[in-house]
């Protein structure tokens, strides 16, 4: 076992715009292509997670959210901009493995709570037309 292996790194790291999608290959290999909304609504920043685990707050009406620009924090992540006007995440390369890793996971929770909040999605067919 070498640091590399628990610690992944970036080798890539792209933005597409067009699509909302943000592309990261690591160098253990894997890749993971995240929705603006997606990392927008698991954000590791104070006001969406809370100050204690249990406080994290339903972000909703983030389906369009785009992100503005990325900035590297450091060699351990990124600071990502949104177009929403939210940019205190700072997500860590481990945040974003570990986002990356359980998207699916995490989406469906995600759609559950927005669910459970009666919150419009188009995911769950009950969008504001």
């Amino acid at each position: 076992f070498t640091m590399a292996q628990q610690h992944p790194h970036p080798t890539e790291i792209n933005l597409h715009q067009k699509s909302r999608m943000l592309e990261i290959t690591f160098d253990d290999g894997a890749q993971f292509a995240m929705s603006c909304e997606y990392l927008r609504v698991n954000s590791p920043s104070a006001e969406v997670q809370g100050h204690s685990p249990g406080d994290s707050v339903l972000q909703v009406d983030k389906e369009d959210v785009n992100i503005e620009r990325i900035e590297p924090v450091g060699n351990y992540g990124i600071q990502i901009y949104f177009d929403d006007e939210h940019n205190t995440g700072i997500y860590s390369w481990d945040t974003l493995y570990r986002l990356g890793s359980n998207k699916e996971q995490n989406w469906q929770d995600y759609l559950q709570r927005l669910k459970e909040a009666g919150a419009p999605h188009s995911e769950l067919g009950n969008a504001k037309s």
